[in-house]
Formats: structure tokens, sequence, C-alpha cells
């Protein structure tokens, strides 16, 4: 049974980490995926 909601956040460090993954084109496939999963995480700016 899916939760409503999400409470689990990727810290700053963390998030900003995933995005250099994100950005570098020599990263594996599955590094991509789990800094993007990462990224799914992080709040949304105000």
């Amino acid at each position: 049974m899916a939760r409503k909601g999400n409470s689990e956040v990727t810290s700053k460090k963390a998030a900003s980490a995933a995005s250099k993954v994100l950005s570098n084109p020599k990263a594996s496939k599955a590094a991509k995926s789990a800094a993007a999963s990462a990224l799914t995480q992080r709040p949304n700016k105000k």
C-alpha cells in the first residue's frame, strides 16, 4: 500500500553531489538513477 506524501528529505550536501553526478556525461546509468532519486526527495524551493 502506497503512503501519502514522502517525509524523507535529502540533505543540501547530498543534493549538490547528486546534481554533479547528473551533469557528468561519464557517470554510469546506475549512478544517475540514484542521483535522480535523491533529488526527487528535496523539498521544493519557496
